[in-house]
């Protein structure tokens, strides 16, 4: 089977809420995808796209994804945050996370990024060794804090 990896196109948007959701259950949180496909083709290619994305393919079926951002860091500057990268559980281990993590690194250097970020649960430890061999740092001194949805709607200027 021979996998190509490309920039992400609108029409590959179903399949990758389709991977999202695989990934949600695989992270035991399968209620937690609010995301919608109204809202990912709003947010990929509406006015102001916020996300960009690479996708595994052979075939006609997309197997895996990078879904990535730009972010600012004030220390650094421009960076790319990999918020996803996914490949379906029966084509794992042969190859396409490398490969995607390659295209997604291939677009930092092309925006000029100053550095890459993106987060792993500290029990998956399948991709944190393949994290590791691909030479990232894993940085246990910062804490991931978050106000979800319901929090943004309710907040006070006062607390």
């Amino acid at each position: 089977m021979q996998i190509t990896i490309r920039k992400g196109r609108r029409a590959d948007l179903p399949r990758v809420l389709e991977l999202i959701r695989e990934l949600a259950r695989f992270e035991n949180a399968p209620d937690e995808v609010t995301n919608t496909l109204e809202d990912m083709e709003r947010d990929g290619f509406g006015l102001q796209p916020v996300f960009g994305f690479h996708v595994a393919e052979a075939d006609g079926i997309i197997y895996g994804i990078a879904l990535y951002f730009i972010k600012y860091s004030t220390w650094k500057g421009k960076g790319l945050f990999l918020d996803d990268l996914i490949v379906t559980e029966k084509m794992r281990g042969q190859g396409i996370g490398r490969m995607l993590l390659n295209a997604f690194m291939d677009e930092a250097k092309r925006i000029g990024a100053k550095q890459v970020h993106w987060q792993v649960l500290d029990w998956n430890s399948p991709a944190i060794a393949f994290y590791k061999k691909c030479g990232a740092s894993m940085d246990a001194s910062w804490i991931d804090c978050k106000i979800q949805e319901d929090g943004i709607h309710d907040w006070k200027n006062s607390f």
